[in-house]
């Protein structure tokens, strides 16, 4: 019993020293502003993904049905490109450098993931990449190679050889300028 009284007394002593302490202290007066949180998104960022989507719907129209066969071996050389650049992506000569995995998405979703992949390449100054959009009910099999036609920056495009994906993917180029590859 002496030991859970000198751990008492021991407190005690403690907690007088503790108020003589702070005797002279007086309680301070809240005067600090609360900010009420503002749950509104970004506005920046709203505007950036609607121009984003903005950019996807004027590039990829679902009305516009261009004259590619989407059913066989997908090949499309841009009018005034050489024609060797698709043989060249059939053969696997030029690696790609990003690749895009579409599977899951939805017909919009696919089109700003696109939009969003060509933006990168340019920026990132990347000459080919692979969109891969898997076979399924071949609904992005068939879109997919027709947004991409649309949109000026596509200089080619041809089914991926089977590393790559074979019939579930297509390889593009995009058309950079040569001034741009040089600062790479």
């Amino acid at each position: 019993m002496n030991k859970d009284k000198s751990h008492i007394s021991m407190q005690d002593d403690d907690i007088d020293l503790f108020r003589q302490s702070i005797s002279g202290a007086t309680k301070i007066k809240q005067d600090t502003v609360q900010f009420k949180r503002d749950n509104t998104p970004f506005k920046g960022k709203v505007v950036a993904e609607q121009t984003k989507q903005h950019k996807a719907e004027f590039y990829f129209s679902d009305e516009y049905i261009p004259d590619i066969d989407t059913h066989g071996t997908v090949n499309y050389v841009r009018e005034g490109a050489d024609k060797f650049l698709a043989k060249q992506l059939r053969r696997g000569d030029i690696a790609p450098e990003l690749i895009l995995d579409l599977h899951g998405l939805s017909k919009d979703s696919a089109k700003e993931e696109l939009a969003a992949l060509i933006h990168a390449c340019k920026k990132q100054h990347h000459y080919c990449a692979c969109v891969v959009h898997g076979i399924g009910e071949h609904i992005l099999r068939h879109k997919v190679p027709q947004y991409l036609v649309q949109h000026p920056d596509i200089l080619a495009m041809h089914q991926a050889p089977l590393e790559y994906g074979g019939k579930g993917a297509v390889l593009i180029l995009i058309d950079i300028p040569e001034s741009d590859i040089y600062r790479r």
